[in-house]
């Protein structure tokens, strides 16, 4: 199965939802291992009142972090499975 690449400044900024509906925050970075290229973690803005609920972890800034292993799609909306957030 080939993915399709998407340029990074098209991910920043859109929101991130649960593939429930509810939204989490906005995409302000994404941290990556920079000898392979490998996604990481999603930083998160403007983070909503719901994350609180959730078990994320946090970068040394204190920005929420959300796994690369979560997200599910990049559409309109970055959509993420809300139980591998738990």
């Amino acid at each position: 199965m080939q993915t399709e690449k998407i340029p990074f400044n098209l991910i920043l900024g859109k929101m991130i939802v649960t593939k429930e509906g509810k939204r989490l925050g906005c995409v302000k970075d994404v941290t990556f291992e920079t000898r392979s290229g490998e996604l990481i973690n999603l930083v998160v803005k403007d983070s909503t009142i719901y994350t609180k609920n959730l078990n994320l972890e946090k970068s040394s800034f204190g920005e929420l972090l959300i796994p690369y292993s979560a997200i599910i799609a990049i559409g309109d909306f970055v959509i993420v499975s809300e139980e591998d957030l738990i």
